[in-house]
Parts: C-alpha cells; structure tokens; sequence
C-alpha cells in the first residue's frame, strides 16, 4: 500500500499544527501590502516536507522543544526567502501551479518581500539567541546560491562531468534537506557527533531526491508526461552525463549540439532521450539514488529505535518513490 503523508506524520500531527499557527504569526506585520503578500505565501505553501524532516529529526535525536518550532520557523523564512528571489531570476510566472509573487506583485515587491523574509528569520534567531541554528541554516542557503551560479557558470559549455554534478546538485538540493536534519538534531538537544550523522543523513536524502527528479525527464508513462523540460532547458542530470561518458566524440558533439541548438523541438529531444536510454543512462541514475539511499538508511540506523525514526525512513520513502 503507497505512503500516505498524513500517515507518516502521525507522530508529529499536533507539533505541525502548532507550528502552522506559530509560522503564521510569525508572518504577521502591520504593513497592509506586506501582510497581503505573507497570507498568499501562507495558504500556497506546498506538502510542509521540510518542518517534517525538523520535527522528526529532533524527536528522532532527543526532544521536541520550543527551539525545534524556531528551527522549523526559520528554515521556511529562508528558503521561501530563495524561492521569491528565484522566480524573479528565473522570470517565472508560476510556482507550483500559483502564480508566483513577482506575476501579481511585480519585481521590486518580490524582491523587497524575500528580504523581510530574510530579515525575519534573522531576527528571529537572534531575539532567541539560536545561534547554532542560524549558522546551520546560513550555511545551507550560501550553498544554494553557489550551487545555483555553478550551474549558471557551466551551463554555458554544457561539458559538466558527474564530480561537478554531484557538487552542483549537493548544493542547490541536498544541503537544505541537510540543514533541515541538522536543525532538528541540534534543537534536541543532540551531540555533535549526532547532529553531524542527522546532517550527512540530510544530505544523502537530498542527493536522492535529486536524482529522482532527474529521471522524471525520461518519464516511462507515456500519457501526458512534461517530459524532456530538463533537456530543454539545458540542464545536464545524471542520466545525460552518463550517457556522454560513455558515447563515441562524434555521438557526444551531436547530442550536445541538439542540447545547445535544437532542444525546443520535441523531435530532438526525443532523440535525446531515446540515446540515454539505449546508453543505459537511466538504470546507472537509479543504481546512484539507491546507493544514495542506502548509505543514508545506514546512518539513521544508528539512532535510537522509535516512532520518529520509523516515520523518518517512511518520508525517506515518500521522497524516492513519488510519482510527481
């Protein structure tokens, strides 16, 4: 029987919806356009993955405290922070099926917005001085945005090979999701030792989950899947990279051409995916995400037995075995 989220969060039911009601306070402000924005950021937001990685990485570490509510606070405050500037990089009009802040509002107040985002959750660290958090979480998000202008920088040659691959996707995706395990590790009370064991947990996840999303480029339904938007957005995924490894000079100049060139017809980039997936590219992806996988399963085996590390390795599940 699939997963089901509501399931999984069963143990932390009553500390995510405390939650809700602190992160909406938290948003409140006495600025009427500001507040106006806050609420559509508030009634968008998405499956809550990341406070659940929080709250059952501190209960699988320690205990629940009002720090772990801070921590979950100031990982949302943050990144939403990076996803409001994001769409304004990216000139995109909608985020998860919304329109995204910068189509209703315009740059400059999505700009503005995702600075009070930022400010707010520095305040809030510092008003209680969660300071361990904070470095945590800065961390993460100087790692996205490295991650982000790494991809920018090699984008332009499309010649990324898997170790810059890996450092790309570590940074952009897998240092959050590490960040989220470390928070609630360390709001729990936890040893170094363990917050570094949750991190690494995190990030391992976050490689996985990367890969996952990959291969949602070579989508085997054949009904209706936006597949190829990697391809034709020029993104080179693990799949694709693998898949030039291992072709001849000529093949590869011919497929990265297509890539450069040609990627916004869909005859061509269906020719794209059919050689990776003759060159075995996708198997070798999902060889990766499970190895991925499994290193990370080891790792939260050494915590202590418990209804938080159960549902920890059933979100896990969640994570890897989605369909959208």
């Amino acid at each position: 029987m699939a997963l089901r989220l509501e399931d999984i969060k069963t143990p932390i039911a009553h500390e995510m919806a405390e939650f809700e009601h602190k992160f909406r306070d938290s948003m409140k402000t006495r600025i009427l356009l500001l507040d106006r924005v806050m609420n559509y950021i508030v009634k968008r937001k998405g499956k809550q993955m990341r406070p659940m990685f929080v709250f059952l990485s501190a209960g699988a570490s320690g205990k629940i405290t009002e720090s772990t509510y801070r921590g979950a606070a100031l990982i949302e405050l943050l990144h939403t922070a990076t996803l409001v500037h994001d769409d304004v990089v990216d000139d995109a009009n909608y985020r998860r099926g919304f329109f995204s802040i910068n189509a209703l509002w315009k740059n400059k107040v999505a700009v503005l917005v995702g600075d009070f985002l930022l400010s707010r959750g520095l305040i809030l660290s510092v008003e209680n001085k969660e300071f361990d958090l904070l470095t945590i979480v800065s961390k993460a998000v100087k790692e996205i945005s490295e991650g982000e202008l790494l991809q920018m920088e090699k984008a332009r040659q499309l010649d990324i090979t898997e170790e810059v691959y890996f450092e790309i996707i570590r940074q952009k995706t897998a240092s959050l999701i590490a960040a989220c395990c470390a928070v609630g590790a360390s709001s729990s009370g936890a040893t170094e030792e363990m917050i570094e064991k949750m991190r690494l947990f995190g990030e391992k996840i976050g490689m996985a989950f990367q890969i996952k999303d990959d291969l949602f480029d070579y989508g085997e339904d054949e009904i209706g899947k936006p597949v190829g938007i990697d391809i034709k957005e020029k993104k080179m995924t693990l799949p694709l990279i693998y898949a030039l490894s291992k072709a001849s000079w000529s093949e590869k100049r011919g497929i990265i051409r297509i890539v450069k060139n040609e990627s916004e017809k869909p005859r061509k980039v269906r020719e794209v995916i059919e050689f990776v997936k003759k060159s075995g590219g996708i198997e070798y992806a999902l060889a990766v995400m499970n190895r991925f996988h499994a290193e990370a399963m080891t790792l939260l085996e050494t915590f202590p037995d418990s209804q938080y590390r159960t549902s920890l390795k059933q979100l896990v599940q969640f994570t890897i075995e989605r369909n959208i």
